[in-house]
């Protein structure tokens, strides 16, 4: 019992660090610019250079997790962070910037899936959702107060701080993996493919490096369009090269199953939507509203309020309604609350405002607590660490895509109006328009079967009728020959 309260709380920890960090730097970027003697935008590189690394490293994560450990992998990646934090820390030039952000960037993209590795094999199904729920506050919360943070420490400490802070937090992190996780690892590691690393890791950084920075102003629009291009290619030579291996670094045979399929096919689609919030929200807050980065970082923080709020709920009301049931409302309502963001002017109250983000926090926590919780219920055990690798590489790719969705019709109503310069009326199509493509993962999880997932869920099957109820019998059945084999 201990095991099952301490590791997601472990692990919630380190995430929430990686999380933070992707984006605390960003409002801090003029005084560490000044500090280190270039500008802003150059040192925009750092932001890039971190996300660059991620997405390359990421495919690897599930081989090394196997190869050398879980809890060691974790522990280490843990450790290059803080490297790559000291490096920033201490860096006074850009070039020692941006190889210390290089370096964050290998340990977050170890740290993401292996910890979710270390979840999956030493917490059983039944406690699994609420575990979820710890670590799914993480991807919330982190960019939410990222900013304001940044903001906060840069003006009333020191901008190397917004490193240092990692130090102390990694340190605790590591003495609890080492002590409360189990040295789990595969008994038989898988070769490593070295070819499909590359394809993958070309693939994924194209695409989600040039999503990442499309309709930012980073990189022109032939670079980004070359960048996102040349992602595609690598990805469909992996496609290819994936078919003539058995151990691929991304198993996309996975998609067979009904449970993952959903959850990366609609998952994609809904995190797209919702990636694009904590980038549209600051920026009407700030540029529309007239708010300072600190306040408006308060009154969005509401969002995480709801997140937060949703993690003592999660289990109980996914094991009464069940999987798909509570996924299909939370796509209605967490749209919902997005597409509410366009109603938002300079005259409505704060109040009002930070109720329909606690709302939409909640409702937007509790689903991405199914969704990853879904995609791992009809996985083997020793297809795990292929499963956490997948599912992280389409977060980041949904992310990115977001992101460059938002910024894209921002760039297209400006374009539309014939101005540059950004008001608080610009920003309901952005607001609509995403709302519409979380909404459009619906029908990805409505194809699910009834009980799907229920072995995970702990939902009552029994009530089922007719064709559903054969059906899930024959699941259950099935679910315990797996378990009796398993041992």
């Amino acid at each position: 019992m201990q095991k099952e309260r301490l590791i997601p709380l472990i692990v919630a920890c380190a995430l929430f660090m990686e999380n933070m960090d992707s984006t605390v730097i960003a409002t801090s970027l003029p005084a560490i610019a000044k500090d280190i003697g270039t500008s802003p935008l150059t040192l925009k590189l750092a932001i890039t250079s971190y996300l660059l690394s991620l997405a390359v490293f990421i495919p690897a994560s599930g081989w090394t997790a196997d190869r050398f450990g879980a809890r060691t992998v974790f522990s280490s990646a843990i450790a290059v962070f803080m490297i790559g934090s000291i490096g920033c820390a201490l860096s006074n030039s850009i070039d020692g910037f941006v190889i210390a952000r290089i370096v964050q960037g290998l340990g977050g993209a170890m740290m993401t899936p292996v910890g979710r590795l270390v979840l999956l094999r030493t917490i059983d199904k039944s406690a699994l959702v609420n575990a979820m729920a710890w670590v799914t506050v993480p991807a919330l919360v982190g960019p939410v107060i990222g900013p304001p943070l940044g903001g906060f420490i840069t003006t009333y400490f020191s901008w190397h701080w917004i490193f240092l802070i990692n130090i102390p937090i990694g340190i605790l992190g590591i003495y609890m993996a080492l002590k409360f996780i189990d040295p789990i690892r595969s008994d038989n590691p898988e070769r490593f493919d070295l070819v499909g690393m590359a394809l993958a890791g070309l693939g994924v950084a194209g695409l989600a490096f040039g999503l990442s920075v499309a309709g930012l102003g980073l990189l022109p629009w032939p670079i980004v369009g070359g960048l996102i291009a040349g992602g595609a290619v690598s990805m469909i030579l992996y496609l290819q090269h994936a078919k003539r291996t058995d151990s691929p670094v991304l198993d996309f045979s996975l998609l067979k199953l009904d449970t993952m399929r959903a959850s990366l096919g609609g998952g994609f689609l809904f995190r797209m939507g919702i990636g694009a919030l904590p980038f549209l929200l600051p920026l009407m807050m700030q540029l529309g509203f007239g708010m300072s980065p600190f306040r408006s970082g308060l009154v969005t923080f509401a969002s995480a309020v709801g997140a937060m709020g949703m993690k003592t709920l999660a289990a109980r009301i996914i094991k009464t309604f069940g999987f798909r049931q509570v996924i299909l409302i939370n796509v209605c309502m967490a749209s919902i609350s997005l597409a509410a963001c366009a109603l938002f002017t300079p005259s409505t109250p704060l109040l009002l405002i930070m109720f329909v983000l606690i709302v939409g926090g909640f409702f937007r926590s509790l689903q991405f607590t199914a969704i990853n919780t879904l995609g791992y219920a009809d996985v083997e055990p020793d297809q795990m660490s292929r499963a956490t690798t997948l599912a992280s590489v389409n977060q980041q790719l949904a992310i990115s895509a977001g992101v460059a969705a938002g910024a894209f019709i921002l760039e297209a109503t400006l374009s539309l109006r014939g101005t540059e310069q950004l008001t608080a009326s610009d920003f309901w199509p952005a607001f609509l328009i995403v709302a519409l493509i979380s909404f459009s993962s619906f029908w990805s999880f409505y194809r699910l079967p009834a009980d799907a997932g229920h072995q995970v869920s702990g939902q009552k099957v029994t009530t089922l009728e007719g064709p559903r109820a054969a059906e899930a019998v024959t699941n259950e059945s099935t679910a315990d020959a797996r378990d009796q084999r398993l041992g």
